[in-house]
């Protein structure tokens, strides 16, 4: 099995998956999903790490330092299409999390010695886009794009129908001093409708020094520290996935790859009109 794919499985107490930079060989990018059962509780510590919790479905409570954020949510599977809530805290806190119903959270993270406060991200909060054409279109949810406050992190949540592909053309983002480029570490947590589904995404680089596809199924995370990383959804089930993004510098600046960047142009476009 390739070391880029994350198998979800129970760690403990509802985790099911636990990226950390140490485990991932990176720098910046943690990641986990916690599912806790109704009334279940989690406690974390964000120590020198901003945490944005987003809310993949269910109903849960959080309590820091005597705020209450009580009974947040708004979905019952992600494949609502709804954007969600999220909640931002910053480093050096204790964040208690009881399960309100049966619940899905992601716990995305990012170095951060920061003092941006603590803030919940609502659903109108969250810029809803529509990107590409015919058989490369998208549903983007930008919980926590570079026009927001954080230190480091970047998090989107996307929909591809079935038998479309997505973030495609392939791009990536792996130069630390480019003036075309950010380095960003990227994990990409996906699930699918109905749950038996899976994709395949490839992660490459120019000179296929690093070249692998994945076969990847509902709960499974793949990492992306470097190159090209396109997803392709399979008939007849819909794909879901969480993108956490983050480094030194917190912009998202890309390369497309020279040979598939006219999917972005109006010619294939055409194709689509009636």
């Amino acid at each position: 099995m390739s070391k880029l794919l994350a198998k979800s499985k129970n760690i403990t107490n509802g985790l099911r998956q636990q990226i950390t930079p140490e485990n991932a060989s990176w720098e910046y990018v943690g990641f986990e999903l916690l599912h806790l059962s109704k009334d279940m509780s989690y406690h974390i510590k964000t120590e020198g790490t901003e945490i944005c919790f987003v809310m993949v479905s269910g109903y849960a409570t959080f309590e820091t330092e005597g705020q209450v954020f009580s009974k947040i949510g708004n979905r019952a599977t992600p494949f609502e299409r709804i954007p969600p809530y999220a909640l931002y805290v910053p480093h050096n806190k204790e964040v208690f999390i009881k399960a309100e119903t049966e619940t899905e959270i992601a716990i995305c993270r990012a170095p951060s010695q920061g003092t941006l406060p603590t803030r919940l991200i609502k659903p109108e909060d969250v810029g809803v886009e529509k990107r590409g054409y015919g058989n490369n279109k998208r549903l983007v949810h930008n919980i926590l794009p570079e026009t927001e406050a954080a230190d480091a992190l970047l998090v989107v949540e996307v929909f591809t129908d079935e038998g479309n592909t997505s973030s495609f053309p392939s791009h990536k983002h792996d130069q630390k001093n480019s003036e075309t480029e950010t380095y960003l570490e990227e994990t990409y947590y996906h699930r699918f409708e109905p749950s038996q589904g899976f994709c395949l995404q490839r992660v490459y680089t120019d000179d296929r020094s690093l070249d692998e596809c994945m076969a990847v199924y509902d709960g499974d995370v793949v990492k992306v520290p470097k190159g090209y990383h396109p997803v392709a959804t399979i008939a007849g089930y819909n794909n879901y996935y969480l993108n956490v993004m983050a480094g030194p510098v917190r912009k998202w600046r890309f390369t497309w790859e020279k040979d598939h960047q006219w999917i972005n142009t109006e010619e294939y476009a055409h194709k689509f009109e009636a």
